[in-house]
C-alpha cells in the first residue's frame, strides 16, 4: 500500500467571512478558494476562532467516559421501539452499504491498487458505536416526511448525566454554526446568495452523532473501524480525533489522504450526497474510511503510557448537517453546466469518473429512496425488526437508518 498523501487540503478562514464586509476582495477571494475546494478535494479544513480546543477536549472527555460503562448500562441508552433514531446504537450494527454497492465497488477499482481502501467486501458490521443526538429546529409546517419527535436520551450515570446536555449542545452548536458558515461561503463561492443553502436547510434533521470505536478490542493494525463510504447528508463536519485513521479521497487525484486536522480553531468538512446533486455533481460526495493504521497504534502505545486511567476509545465527533427533507432538490442549471466541462477535463487528463450521473429533480426525503428500497427488512441478531416505510432518517432497523447517512 502506498503512503498516505500529506494532509494539504485548502484551509478556508470563516473568520475572514464573519468579520468583513460581503463584497470586499478577501470576502470574495476566500468564498471562492472554498467552493473550489470543494469541487477539487470533496473536502477543506475549516478555522473559526469560535471553536474552542477546551470544548472539544471536554466533548471528547465526556463520550470516553460514556463508552467506557458496561455494556448492561449503555443498554439503557437504547431506544428499539425507536429504531435506534435517538440514544445509543452498539458495536457491530452499521454497515457501509458499498460493501455490495456495485457503483461504489466500480469506484475503487478505478483507484490506483495502492491507493484503494481497506477490503470491504467481506467486512463485518463496522466495530463501532454511536450515539444520535438530534439538534433540529421543527419546521412550523407539516412535512411529508415527519421526523421522530421523542426527546433526546440523557445517560443515567452520576458521573455522566450533569455533564452530558450542556456539553453535547456546547459542541454541537459549534460545528453547527462553523459548518453553516461555510454552506453561506460556498453559496457566495458558486455565485449564489450568501443564504442560498442555510436558508433551505434550517428545519434539516441534523444530528450529532459522534462514534466510538473500543481500541483495546480493535486496536490492531489494518482493522476497519468504518468502511469506505460517502454520507448522504449535505455537509459533514468533524472535530479533531485523539487517534487518527480517517483517510479521504481527492476527487482530482483519486490518492488517499490521511487527516490530520490541526489543533486549535479548526474543523474538517466533507460534501456529502445533498450537495453533490444540487450542484449537478460539480462538487461530488467524499469517500472516506476510519481504520487502524500504524500511526493509530502508535497513538494508542503513547497514550496508554502517559493517560494510563484514560479509556482506549477513539471518538470522532461527526456531525451530519442536512438540507430540510420538503425541499425540492433541483440541481441548478450553472452548476450543472460546469460539472460537465468539469468532467470533461477530468477525462482530458486521463482520469475516468465512471458513468455519467444523472440527478433527477426530487424532495431531499426522497433522495433516501434513490439508495435504498421503500420497504426493507434488515433483521439484526438479537434485535427485533419491523417493515416500516423509510423517510430521510427514520428507516426500519438500525443499518437502513445508518444507509440514510452514508451510502
Amino acid at each position: 500500500m502506498a503512503a498516505d498523501l500529506p494532509m494539504d487540503l485548502p484551509v478556508i478562514d470563516l473568520d475572514v467571512f464573519r468579520n468583513q464586509p460581503r463584497d470586499s476582495p478577501e470576502v470574495q477571494a476566500e468564498c471562492l478558494k472554498a467552493a473550489k475546494a470543494l469541487i477539487t478535494y470533496g473536502a477543506l479544513v475549516l478555522h473559526d476562532s469560535r471553536v474552542s480546543e477546551e470544548d472539544n477536549a471536554a466533548f471528547l472527555d465526556l463520550l470516553e467516559d460514556y463508552f467506557a460503562q458496561p455494556e448492561e448500562d449503555l443498554k439503557k441508552d437504547e431506544r428499539p421501539e425507536l429504531h435506534y433514531q435517538i440514544g445509543v446504537t452498539l458495536e457491530n450494527t452499521e454497515k457501509p452499504k458499498c460493501a455490495v454497492d456495485e457503483p461504489c465497488l466500480n469506484v475503487i477499482n478505478r483507484l490506483e491498487p495502492s491507493e484503494r481502501p481497506l477490503d470491504i467486501t467481506a467486512h463485518a458490521p463496522d466495530p463501532k458505536c454511536r450515539f444520535f443526538w438530534r439538534m433540529v429546529e421543527l419546521p412550523p409546517y407539516e412535512t411529508q416526511f415527519p421526523g421522530l419527535n421523542a426527546a433526546n436520551v440523557v445517560p443515567e450515570a452520576p458521573h455522566i448525566a450533569d455533564r452530558w446536555g450542556p456539553t453535547m449542545n456546547l459542541w454541537g452548536d459549534s460545528m453547527k454554526n462553523a459548518v453553516e458558515g461555510l454552506t453561506e461561503m460556498t453559496a457566495v463561492g458558486l455565485g449564489l446568495p450568501a443564504g442560498y443553502f442555510k436558508d433551505v436547510g434550517r428545519y434539516g434533521p441534523h444530528l450529532l452523532a459522534p462514534t466510538a470505536s473500543d481500541l483495546k478490542k480493535y486496536g490492531e493494525k489494518d482493522t476497519i473501524l468504518a468502511g469506505f463510504h460517502t454520507d448522504l447528508n449535505f455537509l459533514t463536519i468533524h472535530g479533531r480525533s485523539r487517534y487518527p485513521g480517517l483517510h479521504i479521497w481527492a476527487r482530482n487525484t483519486g490518492k488517499r489522504i490521511a487527516v490530520k486536522i490541526p489543533q486549535g480553531n479548526y474543523l474538517l468538512v466533507q460534501a456529502g450526497k445533498q450537495l453533490e446533486h444540487i450542484t449537478g455533481g460539480l462538487i461530488k460526495a467524499g469517500f472516506h474510511e476510519v481504520v487502524v493504521n500504524e500511526k493509530t497504534v502508535d497513538v494508542i502505545e503513547a497514550r496508554k503510557a502517559q493517560f494510563p486511567d484514560r479509556p482506549l476509545v477513539r471518538i470522532s465527533s461527526t456531525f451530519f448537517w442536512h438540507l430540510s427533507s420538503d425541499v425540492d432538490l433541483t440541481p441548478i442549471p450553472s452548476l450543472a453546466e460546469q460539472a460537465r466541462q468539469v468532467r470533461a477535463e477530468q477525462f482530458n487528463l486521463g482520469k475516468n469518473e465512471g458513468e455519467e450521473v444523472t440527478y433527477p429533480t426530487m424532495k431531499v426525503g426522497e433522495l433516501v429512496q434513490k439508495y435504498v428500497p421503500p420497504f426493507l427488512f434488515f433483521p439484526t441478531p438479537g434485535k427485533s425488526c419491523v417493515l416500516l416505510k423509510t423517510d430521510i432518517l427514520f428507516a426500519a432497523c438500525s443499518e437502513l437508518r445508518h444507509i440514510a447517512l452514508m451510502t
